[in-house]
């Protein structure tokens, strides 16, 4: 506790104010007024607590809105260990908000994070909202309406979206970029061009790229192109828009050519790009002459140097072996000719990476395998994405629809990172851990605010997961 804080509750007693406790969340005070009861079932005396109010330090104590609600009806009740999740995992979104979006970031943040639950479409956004405990002091006006109002405004604002985008991009210096689409049969988006879905359908599609940091496996930026757009232009236009200098983009083989190579070196930007399986640059007459291993499978590499440019050759057995197998099959099967067979046999099990570092083989590699996050985060968020796209009619509103989507998928990354870092990923899922911590909820019974009984699996999961969740 800091000594503010302790001085208050300090004067506060001197004046013969009884009962009074501090408790910390998320960086905050909250004050509460604490007693104790006989329980007859139970046979001992139990304690209670009353919510007072937040503790300001230039303000002092902040009633609580929830005690004149109390007044009004018997009885409350709020999801408070999912929400302590939720804004646990979103808190530091909330200072970028208010600066870049000023008196509309609070339904900015509370959109996005309720999107972080499942599919929320705008109707139903403010009655999950309103079932949330507010940890977070805050009141956004979560109707329909207004928040139509607002996917509009965010849309618009290209340079608040891009203030957002600057201040997560700050935080590493390896990124991975990618391009996707997605679908639309909405005649108001005029953005969207044609192309095949997955059925092979040949219908309205919007590109758009994500960027996302290699070693925190947080997405950055989202930037929409037009649905036929998938080459180094995006790139650097996004590159240049946003202003991601001095950083090493970590690229997906579609982005291998002279072109591209030369508009990152132009944009004085390092990068990391697998070449085309195709590519002539396997050629070259490369020595595997280093070895190493990555996850109990051995790796022989090699390294050439040509007009700045470095190639890095890999080479892992195992893949070898699962490639040649396949290659095998296509050919008895007559679906390769002999000479593609032999030509695909020399390059079985082998990967091909240029980049202007120069470094450690087994260092690059390890920065390659790294851009798995990013295709990953396109799955959470295509199905975050899906709640009230078939409704969006404008361009304004996709695009605000898209932005505050991105935010979703960041708050559910920062969870994924939770469980990443307890090593529980075979067990939880984000979602998961919602609707576990969803089970706890607190009561304000005739101006009591109570917190039922935490699980002791739940309580035990926090501390795995290192969050302290629930006050002290």
């Amino acid at each position: 506790m800091e000594e503010w804080a302790h001085n208050w509750l300090t004067e506060q007693r001197k004046l013969g104010e009884k009962g009074l406790e501090i408790k910390t969340f998320s960086k905050g005070y909250y004050v509460y007024r604490s007693t104790t009861y006989w329980d007859k079932e139970l046979k001992k005396r139990r304690k209670t607590s009353t919510y007072l109010g937040k503790l300001d330090k230039d303000k002092g104590l902040i009633d609580s809105q929830k005690t004149v609600i109390s007044n009004k009806r018997v009885r409350s009740l709020w999801e408070y260990g999912n929400s302590s999740l939720l804004h646990t995992a979103m808190e530091d979104l909330i200072a970028p908000l208010q600066n870049a979006f000023g008196e509309i970031w609070e339904e900015i943040y509370a959109l996005a994070l309720v999107r972080i639950t499942g599919h929320v479409p705008l109707k139903r956004a403010g009655v999950v909202w309103e079932k949330l405990y507010p940890v977070v002091d805050m009141q956004p006006s979560m109707t329909p309406k207004n928040l139509s109002k607002v996917l509009k405004e965010v849309g618009v604002n290209r340079k608040a979206q891009n203030d957002i985008f600057r201040e997560l991009s700050s935080k590493d210096k390896h990124l991975v970029y990618d391009l996707s689409a997605i679908f639309t049969r909405s005649e108001g988006i005029n953005f969207a061009e044609k192309g095949y879905n997955k059925e092979h359908f040949y219908i309205p599609q919007i590109n758009f790229a994500l960027l996302c940091t290699a070693n925190e496996n947080l997405p950055t930026m989202m930037r929409i192109l037009p649905g036929s757009v998938r080459d180094v232009k995006s790139l650097a236009l996004s590159i240049q828009e946003v202003g991601v200098e001095d950083k090493t983009l970590i690229l997906d083989r579609g982005f291998c050519s002279k072109t591209s190579v030369k508009i990152l070196k132009k944009q004085k930007l390092t990068f990391v790009i697998p070449t085309r399986r195709n590519s002539v640059l396997y050629n070259k007459p490369m020595e595997l002459n280093a070895h190493f291993f990555y996850h109990e499978r051995l790796i022989k590499s090699g390294k050439w140097e040509e007009d700045e440019t470095f190639l890095y050759l890999f080479e892992d057995n195992e893949l070898r072996k699962e490639e040649e197998y396949t290659l095998y099959k296509r050919y008895d099967e007559k679906k390769i000719t002999e000479e593609e067979f032999n030509e695909s046999l020399k390059k079985a099990g082998r990967i091909l990476l240029i980049s202007n570092l120069d470094m450690e083989c087994e260092d690059i590699f390890l920065m390659y395998k790294k851009r798995d996050c990013v295709e990953k985060h396109y799955d959470t968020y295509k199905n975050l994405l899906e709640a009230d796209k078939i409704y969006l009619q404008d361009n304004e509103s996709l695009f605000g629809h898209l932005f505050i989507s991105f935010l979703s998928l960041y708050g559910y990354a920062k969870i994924e990172n939770y469980i990443r870092g307890a090593s529980l990923t075979k067990k939880y899922s984000p979602r998961d851990l919602i609707e576990m911590f969803g089970k706890v909820y607190m009561i304000d019974i005739d101006g009591q605010m109570m917190l039922t009984e935490v699980p002791k699996k739940i309580e035990d999961l926090g501390k795995k997961l290192n969050l302290e969740l629930f006050p002290k």
